[in-house]
């Protein structure tokens, strides 16, 4: 007997070039088989679920979210984090190191990676660049890789210095994994709360030039360039949360020139912009900032285009308390693991005109690629059977008091979604059910 059996619905699955109907059988916590509809009549299934008017896809993949374990469980935990990633459609995540302390070892890899943290959905991480996050020295990249590393990243602060971004890239290459840069020259940022421009002058802020993501960017792909020209490696360049127009065009020009460079974006830099501050709203405050209306488009079209390799949420949850103080001092950072499917729904399926296969692309298929995840971004034979099942009609309201996060910091409460996720199947379990579909 299976152990799964999801019939009639309609399979988005960009990786393997299906968008039809399609079956799934699942066993042991992997696909079995996809076939035409009804063609499983007869095959014995612990569970049924009748998938009719659905979406079926790979389960989507987050690269970038902050869990707050250990250190800041007041405002998540492994498993509230990933109970709110099931309930966004999300099966794999991978987690940001600045916790408390800094995920710099081997030993805090493990912990924080060992199944009695509870997580609901699969966690992956990418341990700091730098000890401490201190941008000085590396990390054991070797050690950290071989105990489940999937890439390095001081998240929360750029690595500033040349010669030590410079061996960070030369190690990651060796073992194979990205480096994952958040692109912010700090030199530029101290004491700025929002993006530069009339709104922040407006409301007596220091402002974040783009210039200061540009810059890093371009810092980042000369030194590409000079490793592959004097090691012979072709180095990984990740750039997080790109926001502004700047940074995506060197990374336009970059992909172009043939340097292994992918880039994200998040949901609230491609749907909202700085006016969403209002009067020092600081559900709207983040890192980098809300920009303007223009970044802003050209966020949607290097999304469009094909420029941006993917969307991650950059989930940042914290404490109501802490939000609750003035702009300048309130921390950076917003929930985002449910909405982020039913924003990119409305903003670029509904608004932009963006196929379901290349959404679930941005959303699953290449995140997967960028991290070698294994297994997962596609619903193949033998592959995790990862999957969310989502109505990709359906109009909704979020509701952050329902949110499974322990956190509420988000500008979306209330704000109109497209695309309900109903179930969310991570290695062939039911992590999170909303749907009355016929289920046996």
């Amino acid at each position: 007997m299976s152990d799964l059996l999801i019939v009639n619905g309609h399979l988005v699955d960009p990786a393997n070039r299906i968008d039809a109907p399609h079956d799934v059988l699942v066993r042991e916590g992997r696909v079995a088989a996809v076939d035409r509809p009804a063609a499983f009549e007869g095959v014995e299934a612990a569970e049924t679920i009748d998938a009719s008017g659905l979406v079926v896809a790979p389960g989507l993949i987050d690269v970038h979210v902050h869990l707050r374990e250990p250190g800041q469980t007041y405002k998540e935990t492994i498993a509230t984090g990933t109970a709110a990633a099931a309930a966004g459609g999300f099966t794999s995540v991978v987690a940001m190191p600045n916790t408390v302390p800094v995920n710099d070892s081997v030993a805090k890899l493990k912990w924080m990676l060992d199944p009695a943290r509870g997580a609901g959905v699969k966690l992956f991480a990418m341990p700091a660049a730098t000890i401490g996050s201190m941008g000085i020295e590396l990390t054991d990249f070797e050690a950290l890789h071989r105990a489940g590393a999937v890439g390095f990243t001081d998240d929360g602060k750029p690595v500033l210095e040349d010669h030590v971004m410079r061996a960070a890239l030369v190690a990651a290459a060796r073992a194979g994994v990205p480096v994952s840069q958040h692109a912010e020259d700090t030199r530029l940022t101290g004491g700025c709360s929002m993006n530069a421009g009339p709104m922040a002058f407006r409301l007596g802020l220091r402002g974040m030039p783009v210039e200061a993501e540009a810059r890093i960017v371009e810092r980042d792909l000369r030194l590409l360039r000079e490793i592959e020209r004097a090691e012979g490696l072709r180095p990984h360049l990740h750039v997080q949360h790109v926001s502004t127009a700047r940074a995506i065009d060197l990374i336009r020009e970059a992909k172009r020139e043939g340097l292994h460079v992918t880039c994200e974006i998040a949901p609230h830099h491609f749907a909202l912009t700085e006016a969403t501050v209002g009067d020092y709203d600081t559900h709207a405050k983040m890192n980098p900032p809300l920009r303007a209306e223009e970044d802003r488009a050209r966020m949607v079209e290097a999304l469009v285009d094909g420029t941006a390799d993917c969307i991650a949420t950059d989930h940042a949850p914290h404490a109501a308390f802490e939000k609750r103080q003035e702009f300048e001092r309130a921390p950076n950072g917003i929930t985002g693991l449910e909405t982020a499917l039913g924003v990119t729904m409305r903003t670029l399926h509904r608004e932009q005109g963006l196929s379901l296969s290349r959404i679930v692309e941005l959303m699953s298929a290449a995140p997967a690629t960028i991290a070698s995840l294994a297994g997962r971004g596609a619903v193949g034979v033998g592959h995790y059977a990862d999957l969310v099942l989502f109505n990709a009609a359906e109009e909704w309201v979020f509701d952050a008091e329902s949110s499974r996060s322990k956190s509420r910091n988000t500008p979306f409460d209330g704000a109109p979604m497209l695309g309900k996720v109903r179930a969310t199947i991570s290695e062939g379990r039911v992590v999170y059910r909303s749907f009355e579909a016929a289920l046996t």
